[in-house]
Formats: C-alpha cells, structure tokens, sequence
C-alpha cells in the first residue's frame, strides 16, 4: 500500500486544518448540510441484505444490494418495485435524464436495463464481472438504446440498437479494469487503471486523456469517483486527489439549433481548473453550487496501509466516522459533518458511496439545479441510507438558537426566511435566555414583538415577571386591545407599579393611558391607600390615587387629593361633577392653586361655605401662603358682589385695601358703612394716605381738620371747594378763606373754583391790602365771564322749562278730553252682530283707547244725558275724564244734534280756538271726535 501522499497542498491543508480548529474553539461554525437517515422500506431490506450502489432521478432512487436486487424507492424511502435479476452483487446503476429506464451491471456479468413504467427489459452477458453502467441521457428518446459498460476485462462496451438487433463496440481496452463510466449528453467519461479518458459520442472521436494521480490507491480497492458538473466540466475524486477538468469539445452549435462538426486539428483538449489534495480518502464526491460535497473516509492513525490490505470487513471495529465536507475548487472547508451510520466501526472506504439528485430543467446544462429545487445527497453504506440537504432558513434558525444567538436568530425571522409560527418559538426561548442573563428590561422591549396577538403567551409572560419582581419594566408594552388580557393581568401590573416607588410616575402615566374597562380600579386603590400619609406616598402616586378614585365613582375623594395636589383643572373637575360641598376644607389649596377662579367659586357658594369660615381658614395658613393677599382678593370680590355680606371684615379690609390696592380705598371707604372709622382713620395715618384720612375726617365730623389736610398737604383748591360744598357749612367757607388769605396763589386759585358757590366780592373785600395774588387781572376777568356765562345758561335754562311746561299741560289737557269706552261681555257679543252697525261705526272711526270690563253692573252711576243708572240699560258706557259718563247711544244722538246745528251755522261762535285746532285734526284724519257735551256747552 502506497503511503499517504506528501504532494503540494497536502501540508498547505493541515496547516489550514489547525487554523480553523482554533477558529472552532473561538466560535464553532454552522454546519451547511442538514442530515436523515430514509426510512420507508429500507431498514427492512437492508436487515438480511447490504446496499452496494445507489442512483437518484427526478422522481424515484435505485438501490444495488449484494444479494443482486435492483429496488426502486420513492424519496421516503418505500419500495416501489423489485428487479430481482442479478445473482450476484450490484455494482452500478444508471438512469437516463427522463428517468424512465434504468441500467444495472453485476458481478454475474450481467447487464440490464428495465423501462420503469413498462415491462420493456434488456438483459446482455459479458460473462466477465461489470463494474460500471452509464445510459446515454437521451435514452429513452432516441431508438438507438444505447449504454456503455466496463468491468474487470478492461473493455468499454458500447451498446447500441442497429437494424439487425443489439451490437457492441469496444471504445477502449487493454489498460485493465474499467471502474467508473458517466455519460453526458455526447460526452462519456471512463476510469481504469491508467486515468480518465474522455471520448465524444457525437463524432466517435476520443477527446482527452487525464493521468491517475500518482499514490493514489489501487482503484479495486479504492474506487474513483467521476461527476459531470455541466456539460464540460468533469469532477474527478480519486485516492486522495481532486481535479475538476474543463472538457472543450469539437462540437458548436448551429443556427438551426443543431450540432456541427469542426475540423479534427482544430479540436480542443482539456484544461484543468483546479486541483488540490486532501488529507483523507475520497469515497465520493458531488458538485455543491460552487464548491464540492466529498464523502470523506478518514483512515487510522496506525493502520493507514493496512485500510486497503483486504476487502473484508474489518472485524476490530476501530473504522472512524465518515464525514461530509463542503470543500471550494481551493480545498478551503467550508464545513465538516461527521455521519453516525450504522456499522460504521467495521467498513472502509470502498464500502461507502454518494449520488446527488440530477440537474433539471433549464438548469441541466448549466450544472446547478433548478430554481425552487432542492438538492438532495445520498449517503450509502451497507446498512444504511442517509439523505443530506442544505440548510434551510428554519435550520439556520434552530442553529443559531442552539448556539445562543438569539438575536440574529431572531432577525431572520423577522426577515421571512422561516414560517411565522416559528416566531412563537423563537421568541420564547430568546425570552427564556434574557432573563437567565438577568436583561430584564431588554426582554419586555421584545415582547410585542415576539408575543404579539397571542393573549395567553402574553398573560404567561405577565405573571412570569410578577414572580421574578421585574413587572414593573413590562408594563409599559403591555397591550390593551389586539390582544386583550384578563382583568387580572393588569391589576397585578398596577399593583407592581404601585408598591415600588421608582415606578410611581410609570403608574400614573399607566392608569392615565390605559382604557378604564380593562381593570378594576378597587385592588388597586385598597394597596395604595395605606400608604397615605407616609413616607413612601409621592406627588405621583397620590394623583395616581385620585385618577383611580375618579374611574372608580369616588369624586370626592378625588378632588380633596387634586386640591392637594394643586391641580390648575382642579375648578373644571368641581363644575364637572358638582363638588362644592367637598371645598368647604380645601379653600387655602384652592387659592394656592388660583385665586382668579378659586373667589368666584366661594362666593357663588357662600351659603355653602360663609365667608367667615373662608376667612378663618386663609388666616390659619399664614405659614404656608401670603394669606393677607387672598384676603384681600376674596373681601374685594365679596364686597363687589354683596356689599353687606362680610360686613364683619370691612375693618380688616381697610387695612388690606392700604397694603394691596390703596388706589382702591378710597372708594371703599366711600360705599362701605360697616368699618371703624378711628381704625380706618390710624390706617390711613400710617400709610400716609391724604386723601382718604380727608374722607374719615369729613365722616367724623372734624371737617376743618379734613379742610387743613387738602389745603396744606394736598395743595388741591378744587378738591377743597368741593369738600366744602359738600359739607354745607357756611362757617366752612370761612375757614377755608381764612386759611387761604395768607397765601396769594391759594387765594387766587380760590377765586377761580368759588364762582356759582360763594360771591368773589366777597373774597375780594376781604383780602388784606397789598397782597400780591399773581395773575389777578386775568383771574377776575375769568370769574366775570364765568359769571355771565353762568347767568345766560340759566336764564336759558329757565326759558326751556316754561316752554316745556307749556306744552305738557296742553298735551294734559287735550289727552284729558279723550274719552273711554266702557263696554260689558254682552255689548262686545253684540258688537260682532250685525245688528250693532252704528257702534261698529264708531269704533272704527274713532282713535280713542278703549278697554274691556267684565263687571255686568255699573253701581249707582245715571248718564249724564238721560239720567238711568248704568245698571239698567245693558249698552256700553263712554266715560271721560272729567267725570262724565253717558250711555253711548244717547252720547252719539247729541253728536248727531250738535252737528246739525254746526252745519247750519247758528252756533259757530261757541267752539274756542283749542277746538278749532282739534276739530282741524278730526278733519285732517277724517275721523269725528267724542266730546263731553256737558263741558263742551260749559266752556262755550
């Protein structure tokens, strides 16, 4: 036995090999194969047999067994069919590309090809043991039936149907055994003991010739493997050698999509694109995208001679596991699996062997398969089948969740590379791992994103970080609807929040956001109300209190916590829900939060809350607020609306009108009757406040005292002659010119205010001699025009008073004249009748006010004209105001006689001028007037 290989790349390998065994030990890399042992109706078969080859198609596998059996499986492994028909065992099998026929050689001789869906069968003996089949790919299209087959002879066999019947042509002999044959499109590839060769069907030419790498086992107990990648590259896995070889052929297609042939001298050969060496046996090898699949045999320490002394099983059972590494063209690893199959302690490496599933589609030729296929890779070993594939998203997954990288896991998941189900079990178990780590907090921020609508999972979650004391940090992202959880899921968390005053404020912006329906606001409230009055009750939690008493119907309560509070929308929330009896013991807090709106809502409610409890409150919080202040302000506005109603305090709202508002006394003093006024007048002295002591003094009855104050002090002429006028007192008037006497601009400011109130003769005469009053020429001249001016407006004024009393009296009398129409319920039936046309005459034609008496009797009143008594006759009665009544009947018939008399003019001369003008005014409507007869014959 050759020794193991020392060749280029062999060393540059281990020294790879001990890089990335540290890289494992930093970081352990993911695996990029997933493996399954096939189930079906394999174990079963392989229990008193032993598997020797395998072939995969689209749609089904064959499996060779020692025993000669051909057993067609569907990727469950479940036997479909059994092809009994080798007596010894099974050394190759071949599918063409449709997967309708299959071929199989043994070590009887035999060959045989079996149409799987017809009972087509071709049986041919060599009489030498076959080691190897290759169908043409077109098989089951083309009527030519053609294979190639090889064994121990050492002669390639091509098979092929000609018009007499089946005939073989030997491609090649006489460089031994002939140990792996595949067959693409026109190309078939060969190995004997020599190397590889290559020929091309399509023209009947050889193409090229690889040598056997040099050490490399002999091939009977070493097998080399060969795998079209696409239609020109061939991989060659032998011994311990990879080379991948690009085959360019003398064939181009045409434009009619045909093949052509070119010149023989201008034929290419072979290039080879990449070669590399390995530190184990290649027991087969498949193409993986870019890189390679190698199912690797890794030989003993000690015994790496010995491995191929003998085709028997190796009793000892000191074999390693096979491995399946994903290699590049630059043996750089990509990944290594180590394949548990059954028995695995007792076979070498000839007793194992790979297939892939073949390339479909479009992809054929291109050597990758199709997209939305997955490739598949069948390990096979005598007791065992294990099929391997790629690593899908979800493997990726459960890798990395495997390893700990629960966020990356997490993040693939998110981008869609798995089924969303797997979020449930992916956030769980990321959950699972924050909370070991103790990041809290990092794993209720996830939780919306892991739980999602999942009400139970977030509910399990809720209680798991109550009992781990962390629910405060997952309230937060709690949802409250989509999905909604138990009532009693947020109740623990408000409960959580309140008990740890670091999440005080959180409970309070809680209780604010969160719909009132979800909870019960009662176990909450019963935990944090012993903790009233505490050191561990804050400004947040007592709002917090207050927004739970308002959701639970408890308005009361709530609004002594908002006065306490001093919450601004504390008067919104009274209004609101008609609160005034709960401010009677919060009017300092009400005022502290604003007394603008904390006044008017006293006194509006003073019945409720007099004022002088009001007042007896703000006076016992000196200590806590400028209490002098909102006295004032609430004793203004209640003085402003009620004078009277705090008439007890107007004493101490002197004193807060002089500190506060001085401008404002005055007026006080002026409305108000209910103050001391010594006390008002000492306020006024210490505050030096002039004018109002003028006041005081003039209500205390020291008006001279009051006079000195404006003369000497306030220097206001005007302001002391209106005091003086005010007063009444002529002695007053002395004193003020006394006093003024000795000061020339008082003097004559004197004269300028005294005219209409005191004669500036007067002033004059008894102004000293050669007292200077400066500007007196033109004060005097002033006090002259004023006194004319004065004169002219009231003789005016006298003049328009005569007139207007004129013209009132006349109006008097004429309205005097007027009559009224007295008339019963059966007169104003009657007027509606027909029958009453004279008095509807009347009405209409005169402008006279007239209203209605219920009374039926007239009391022992006659008409002035026929002298019976109203009560009588039921008509209506006209009444004057000069006393006269007459029934109306006898009134319209002397009307009727005057006019005729008037008519005729006998009598004309009796009618004064007053009449003329109204009888001018009765014509201008033309309308007559009702006269009193008796005082009309009179004044005539």
């Amino acid at each position: 036995m050759a020794p193991m290989p020392t060749e280029n790349g062999v060393n540059g390998d281990d020294e790879r090999e001990e890089e990335e065994e540290e890289e494992v030990d930093e970081e352990e890399e993911e695996p990029r194969l997933k493996y399954q042992r096939i189930g079906g109706s394999i174990p079963t078969l392989l229990s008193n047999d032993a598997a020797s080859c395998i072939a995969v198609a689209e749609r089904m596998i064959a499996l060779g067994t020692l025993d000669g059996t051909v057993h067609i499986l569907d990727f469950l492994g479940n036997q479909v069919k059994e092809y009994p028909v080798h007596t010894a065992a099974v050394n190759d099998l071949s599918f063409d590309i449709e997967g309708e026929y299959v071929g199989s050689c043994s070590d009887d001789g035999s060959v045989v090809v079996h149409s799987l869906f017809t009972d087509e069968k071709m049986k041919f003996d060599y009489h030498r043991p076959m080691k190897a089949i290759a169908l043409d790919p077109e098989y089951s299209r083309k009527t030519s039936r053609r294979f190639v087959a090889g064994g121990l002879a050492g002669h390639l066999y091509f098979n092929s149907k000609k018009w007499l019947g089946y005939r073989d042509q030997v491609l090649h002999s006489g460089e031994g055994p002939i140990h792996a044959v595949k067959w693409r499109r026109s190309l078939i590839a060969w190995a004997n003991d020599a190397g590889v060769k290559v020929y091309d069907a399509a023209n009947a030419q050889r193409v090229t010739f690889i040598e056997r790498p040099q050490g490399s086992p002999r091939p009977e107990l070493l097998l080399p493997h060969l795998v079209w990648q696409d239609d020109t590259l061939l991989v060659i896995g032998w011994g311990t050698s990879v080379k991948i070889a690009s085959i360019r052929t003398n064939e181009h297609k045409g434009t009619n999509g045909t093949y052509r042939q070119i010149p023989v001298a201008s034929m290419n050969k072979v290039d080879i694109v990449a070669s590399f060496q390995t530190s184990y046996y290649i027991s087969g090898i498949a193409p993986f995208g870019d890189s390679l699949v190698v199912l690797a045999y890794i030989p003993g320490e000690e015994n790496g001679e010995k491995e191929f002394s003998s085709t028997i099983p190796s009793r000892q059972g000191n074999a390693q596991r096979p491995e399946v590494r994903v290699v590049t063209w630059n043996n750089d690893e990509l990944a290594t699996d180590a394949l548990p199959v059954h028995g695995f302690e007792h076979y070498k490496a000839k007793d194992y062997s790979l297939a892939h599933s073949p390339f479909s589609g479009s992809s054929y030729a291109g050597g990758q398969w199709a997209a939305g296929v997955e490739p598949l890779y069948y390990i096979v070993s005598p007791k065992d089948v294990v099929i391997a594939k790629p690593r899908d998203a979800e493997d990726h997954i459960v890798w990395l969740l495997k390893h700990g990288r629960h966020e990356k896991a997490l993040a693939a998941v998110e981008a869609g590379q798995a089924r969303s189900e797997l979020l449930d079990e992916v956030g769980s178990r990321y959950l699972d791992h924050l909370i070991v780590e103790r990041k809290y907090a990092e794993a209720a921020s996830l939780c919306p994103k892991l739980l999602r609508g999942s009400a139970s999972a977030w509910e399990r979650w809720v209680f798991h970080f109550a009992h781990l004391r962390q629910l405060p940090v997952l309230v937060p992202y709690m949802p409250t609807e989509n999905p909604r959880l138990r009532d009693t899921a947020y109740e623990v968390a408000l409960v959580a929040l309140a008990t740890n005053s670091s999440f005080h404020k959180d409970l309070l912006l809680t209780v604010k956001s969160w719909p009132p329906v979800i909870y019960s606001a009662l176990p909450v409230i019963s935990t944090i109300e012993p903790q009233l009055n505490t050191s561990s009750m804050t400004d947040a939690l007592k709002e917090a209190l207050a927004e739970l008493y308002v959701i639970d119907g408890q308005y009361e309560k709530a609004c002594t916590l908002y006065a306490d509070l001093m919450k601004p929308d504390i008067f919104e929330f009274i209004e609101k829900h008609s609160l005034h009896d709960a401010i009677r013991e919060k009017v300092v807090h009400l005022m502290m939060v604003d007394c603008k709106r904390a006044v008017p809502l006293f006194i509006q409610n003073k019945d409720l809350i007099p004022p002088a409890e009001i007042v007896s409150q703000l006076l016992a919080a000196r200590n806590k607020c400028d209490s002098r202040y909102f006295l004032h302000v609430y004793l203004r506005s209640l003085f402003e609306a009620s004078p009277h109603a705090g008439k007890d305090f107007h004493d101490m709202q002197v004193e807060l009108y002089a500190d506060y508002d001085p401008k404002m006394l005055l007026p006080f003093l002026r409305s108000s009757q209910h103050y001391t006024l010594e006390k008002a007048y000492d306020i006024c002295v210490k505050r030096d406040l002039l004018r109002e002591q003028v006041f005081v003094l003039g209500r205390m009855g020291n008006a001279k005292e009051a006079l000195a104050i404006i003369i000497n002090k306030l220097g206001d002429m005007e302001e002391a002659v209106e005091f003086v006028t005010m007063q009444h007192d002529d002695e007053l008037w002395e004193e003020l010119i006394k006093q003024c006497l000795h000061k020339p601009e008082m003097v004559g400011m004197l004269l300028e205010h005294t005219v209409g109130n005191l004669d500036p003769l007067y002033i004059v005469n008894v102004v000293p001699n050669g007292l200077e009053i400066p500007r007196l020429r033109d004060r005097l001249v002033k006090i002259i025009t004023d006194y004319r001016t004065e004169t002219s407006l009231r003789h005016g004024c006298n003049d328009i008073l005569k007139a207007d009393c004129v013209n009132l009296l006349v109006k008097y009398y004429k309205e005097a004249r007027r009559a009224v129409c007295l008339t019963s319920e059966g007169d104003g039936a009657r007027a509606k009748s027909d029958d009453s046309r004279d008095f509807q005459a009347t009405e209409r034609a005169l402008s006279v006010r007239t209203m209605e008496v219920k009374s039926k009797t007239r009391g022992d009143s006659r008409c002035c004209m026929c002298f019976d008594p109203f009560s009588i006759q039921n008509v209506s009665v006209i009444v004057f105001f000069c006393c006269h009544a007459y029934h109306t009947t006898c009134l319209m018939d002397s009307m009727h006689s005057v006019s005729d008399q008037k008519g005729s003019g006998e009598n004309d001369e009796y009618e004064d001028d007053d009449d003329e003008e109204d009888e001018d005014d009765d014509t201008r409507s033309g309308v007559p007037r009702l006269r009193c007869i008796l005082c009309t014959t009179a004044a005539s």
